[in-house]
């Protein structure tokens, strides 16, 4: 390879290389906007209330135990001993079933918006207790101590009506707390003390049922405790993300909301292994997790799509750059580094621009106005270095061509990687046919035949 064409290859690459400095201080900058957007996101919901998680209703029966054991003493002889030991009963719902109409509105702290919820839940099902509360033996030892149903809310400071538990036909105010360590906090309704007079002679079912609204930001999400757990939800929000290890078994999404129901057993649950075993040994791991729900997304996070844009820069600065090398080999056109370094800069603040634009307008429209903004200035320039504003239209054209397929990159999450494929397959195609009769070796030889004649005159 000629000595001067070798040279061009490197400045150019020394180019490329140079240029990752300001684009590297970009996605620093996109990186700071996209954390302190999330930070005013946890300072609203700090000041409102976080995303809520709904764990229960879970009926305790609080109980104590006479003991009687016998130990040796010193002399070996045996010494009786009788102890009271204090503990809970705990019984899941045979039934749950939750009804809710989600609606939401934007809080906004400076340009930075966070999204809140307002969900109007209607709670029922029922309790199964079995004869003495399953007790088989030594029933005699057992004093039960007043009842009371406690629920799991994440954030309590979202409860936003007076709550009052239905169950078996009376009412009872719900109060702070859980009462409940696994629940977490929450809120329990001391029940009275003969509410379950006949248990003693009988099994009960005890049907119950509370209005919950409950107010979050972006997410809900629920615990499956019921030995059958239903769950119907309406939003007015069009972009619904669902989360947890269950999907739901019917939804439908359109541009004025969503409606999702999920159903759920023991069978494909085990929430009520997980409890126990939370419970009695403390690992909790697959209790917590499991869990479903839903996030309240925004269609379009700009600084998802801004950090996705500027990862395909440093390949629009090569293709820029080889069509210039293209116009240098095919057009006997001689471009100086300098004039590389400029378009490339140019290319480089375009996604600065769509950085600060994305924040104030629709991220269609920054685009646009940024692609357009670059194309032009570069169209303008290069008409002055490939000394013709036809070829200067020419490679505006093709410039605004590949912010087009840009945009569709960034648009077509799921192939992305196979449209970036082809593109590139097409463009070393495309350079390969065109320099397909270049005579590399005599190019550098020309370029100097040239300029020296240049000289000359």
């Amino acid at each position: 390879m000629n000595r001067s064409l070798l040279f061009k290859f490197l400045a150019i690459g020394c180019l490329m290389l140079l240029l990752l400095i300001p684009l590297v201080m970009i996605g620093n900058s996109i990186d700071e906007r996209r954390e302190y957007s999330e930070q005013v996101v946890r300072d609203i919901a700090r000041s409102s209330a976080y995303s809520q998680t709904l764990v229960g209703p879970v009926l305790v029966v609080p109980y104590s135990k006479k003991e009687r054991y016998w130990t040796l003493n010193e002399a070996k002889e045996k010494v009786f001993h009788e102890r009271v030991i204090e503990d809970n009963l705990y019984f899941l719902p045979d039934r749950f079933r939750l009804s809710g109409d989600m609606t939401t509105e934007s809080r906004q702290l400076g340009i930075y918006t966070a999204r809140l919820y307002h969900a109007d839940n209607s709670i029922d099902g029922y309790f199964t207790l079995p004869l003495n509360y399953g007790i088989k033996t030594n029933l005699a030892d057992y004093t039960f101590n007043s009842p009371f149903v406690a629920v799991g809310i994440s954030d309590i400071r979202g409860i936003k009506n007076s709550l009052q538990l239905q169950l078996n036909q009376q009412t009872y105010d719900f109060e702070p707390g859980s009462q409940l360590k696994i629940l977490g906090d929450g809120v329990h309704a001391r029940l009275s003390p003969t509410v379950f007079s006949d248990i003693h002679s009988q099994a009960q079912s005890v049907p119950f049922s509370f209005k919950l609204m409950l107010q979050g930001t972006e997410q809900f999400n629920i615990a499956p405790l019921g030995k059958e757990t239903h769950v119907e939800l309406h939003s007015d929000w069009p972009h619904p993300r669902f989360l947890g290890d269950f999907l739901p078994a019917e939804r439908s999404i359109d541009n004025t909301g969503f409606t999702a129901r999920w159903q759920t057993s023991y069978f494909s649950t085990n929430f009520a292994e997980y409890f126990t075993a939370c419970i009695r040994t403390t690992q909790c791991d697959q209790y917590q997790q499991r869990q479903f729900g839903v996030s309240l997304v925004e269609p379009v996070n700009l600084y998802v799509k801004s950090d996705r844009a500027i990862k395909y820069a440093l390949l629009f600065i090569a293709l820029t750059f080889a069509s210039f090398f293209l116009f240098e080999v095919l057009k006997r056109l001689q471009v100086h580094p300098v004039q590389y370094g400029l378009v490339g800069l140019a290319l480089a603040f375009f996604y600065l621009l769509l950085l600060a634009l994305s924040e104030h307008i629709a991220f269609v429209a920054a685009y646009a106005i940024s692609s357009f903004a670059c194309v032009v200035l570069i169209g303008f320039y290069v008409s002055y270095v490939l000394q013709s504003f036809i070829r200067g239209a020419g490679f505006s054209l093709g410039l605004g061509f590949l912010y087009l397929l840009l945009y569709g990159l960034l648009s077509a999450e799921d192939y992305a990687l196979l449209m970036g494929a082809l593109l590139l397959f097409v463009v070393l195609g495309a350079f390969m046919l065109l320099t397909r009769k270049v005579d590399w070796y005599s190019l550098g030889a020309s370029s100097k035949a040239a300029s020296a004649t240049v000289k000359e005159h």
